[in-house]
């Protein structure tokens, strides 16, 4: 299981799900889009669903840390994109080198 829940699968998953909550946001403001709207809204609200999971599971495997499932599986529902600046903001530090731990645990 270890292997399909990694930081690069998660991190791009979490900027899957902003797309398409910046794609709701968009049909949700032009009139008349009802159908998509409904469309995108299912899309997101099983999306946070299923990101909520991945990173729960994920923080059991030592993958990401508290902090980034609590951006992603609580406040990932009103809005997916603290979860990707989180993601991001996770990387650079990795990447920097400030971090000497697996990625999420810094």
């Amino acid at each position: 299981m270890t292997g399909l829940l990694t930081f690069e699968r998660l991190k791009w998953a979490s900027f899957t799900h902003s797309a398409v909550y910046s794609v709701l946001l968009i049909v949700w403001l032009v009139p008349g889009l009802h159908g998509l709207e409904m469309v995108f809204g299912m899309a997101h609200g099983l999306g946070w669903i299923g990101m909520s999971l991945a990173c729960i599971a994920a923080l059991r495997l030592r993958v990401i840390d508290l902090r980034l499932a609590v951006a992603v599986a609580v406040l990932g529902g009103i809005g997916p994109f603290v979860g990707s600046y989180e993601f991001l903001r996770r990387s650079r530090s990795d990447r920097s080198g400030t971090s000497s731990e697996a990625p999420g645990f810094a």
